[in-house]
């Protein structure tokens, strides 16, 4: 079947081909004969005049777009237009965070044509996951963990753990990420900036040697592992996000990565979270990622696998 394909993202034209997993998904998407229509959050939209329905009210101004697996002439697009978007088949939510309030208001105008327009992942289950807070629904497989900013709560836990992670609730990409060690001095001054900055409290981890073997990327495709992707920190860094200078390597699936899928797979099926990425550091979970999941293009690579024939063959699925 062919399917009329909407992907909200950032811009086309800045995004780095080689490692952009929307990229790798509209790819597969022309593979199966699926037209694209590619827009821009800022361009969404809800046009409530002469008394349309909210579904019928979503639009987004946007360009019927063909992606092309070829650096520097990775698409062509068409002439701007609008469209409702409950005209489309599936709309793919793809932008990257921060989960900030464009972010939220985005999940609550897609809310209205979801389920009759398939939205990946499910908007109102996107915006109710917060990727930091949702794996505090399975205590048993996370680090030491609080997330707090009461200074004396963080204090008294940095005494417990001695070497801990700190993290910005809402970040995204490992920005913000800092390691305390044991004979830091500088939490005190790092807690001034911090929570200056955002009244979001933050997320602070006992620290997980094994980061230094890697932060595995797991895929989850509709609550089941499919593949995993290492992601080794560079010298004298403890983030291991590509963002920030970390190296992809291959790696397999291993028991760890399969008991965590099967302990929060129900709920990710459940909450129509078809699309997602789990972060495992020494078997545990630190992690879901459930906005704009990414390492599909690195895993084809390493293993000649194409995960994102597995999302497409779900999506069909339900619709």
């Amino acid at each position: 079947m062919s399917l009329h394909v909407a992907i909200q993202m950032d811009p086309i034209a800045g995004i780095d081909i080689r490692g952009d997993t929307t990229f790798a998904l509209g790819l597969e998407a022309q593979r199966r004969g699926h037209d694209l229509f590619v827009y821009h959050p800022a361009d969404l939209s809800m046009d409530m005049e002469n008394g349309r329905l909210p579904k019928d009210s979503v639009l987004a101004t946007g360009q019927p777009t063909e992606f092309i697996d070829q650096i520097g002439q990775h698409f062509n697009e068409g002439e701007k237009e609008q469209r409702y978007l409950i005209k489309s088949d599936v709309v793919l939510m793809r932008q990257d965070p921060p989960f900030d309030m464009q972010y939220i208001t985005a999940t609550h105008l897609l809310d209205h044509i979801h389920p009759e327009t398939l939205v990946v992942n499910n908007p109102t289950e996107v915006r109710n996951a917060p990727e930091k807070l949702l794996i505090t629904a399975f205590p048993d497989l996370l680090p030491p963990t609080l997330v707090s900013r009461n200074e004396d709560d963080i204090r008294a836990f940095r005494r417990a753990y001695k070497n801990i992670i700190v993290k910005p609730l809402f970040g995204n990409g490992g920005a913000g990420i800092f390691h305390i060690k044991p004979d830091d001095d500088n939490l005190s001054s790092l807690l001034e900036v911090m929570l200056a900055q955002d009244r979001a409290p933050l997320m602070i981890q006992q620290y997980l040697p094994d980061v230094r073997q890697g932060d595995k990327r797991v895929i989850l495709v509709d609550g089941v592992a499919v593949g995993a992707l290492n992601r080794l920190p560079a010298e004298g860094e403890a983030r291991s996000n590509m963002h920030v200078g970390g190296t992809p390597a291959e790696i397999d699936l291993d028991d760890h990565d399969h008991r965590i899928a099967e302990a929060i797979g129900p709920l990710l099926r459940d909450r129509g979270l078809l699309f997602t990425g789990i972060d495992v550091i020494g078997g545990y979970l630190t992690e879901i990622n459930v906005t704009s999941p990414t390492g599909l293009r690195e895993i084809e690579r390493f293993t000649g696998v194409n995960l994102a024939v597995n999302i497409w063959d779900a999506i069909e699925a339900k619709c």
